[in-house]
């Protein structure tokens, strides 16, 4: 690893060095359940490779995108609120509220999500 991937929090939860509460993984992507939940199913499916945001992964390889928007549809399912509906959110930047410079890609639902954000 990278002296930026050795301090990267979900770099680290994806190497299995920091526990967490992992619904889903294959061989691009990593879903696991947030710390601090905003919503009753909360769950943040990050790219097993480290970029720094949606931006970022978009330039170096756009179908990862894709990959982490699939993820999520399969962990919603298997969390039973595809039908009632969800949120997918990335933020990219700090002034967006990112805080963990690795993309991730927020899943949450479980309850009616209001508009606007926040």
């Amino acid at each position: 690893m990278s002296d930026a991937t050795t301090s990267c929090l979900f770099c680290r939860i994806v190497a299995g060095e920091v526990p967490a509460d992992v619904v889903r993984r294959d061989d691009r992507t990593v879903a696991f359940r947030d710390v601090t939940p905003k919503a009753p199913t909360h769950i943040l499916v990050v790219p097993i490779e480290h970029t720094e945001n949606a931006a970022a992964t978009a330039a170096a390889d756009p179908t990862l995108v894709g990959a982490l928007v699939l993820a999520a549809a399969e962990v919603a399912a298997g969390e039973g609120i595809a039908d009632s509906g969800y949120r997918l959110v990335l933020n990219t930047g700090a002034d967006a509220g990112q805080t963990v410079f690795h993309t991730h890609l927020h899943l949450l639902g479980g309850e009616p999500q209001g508009w606007p954000i926040g």
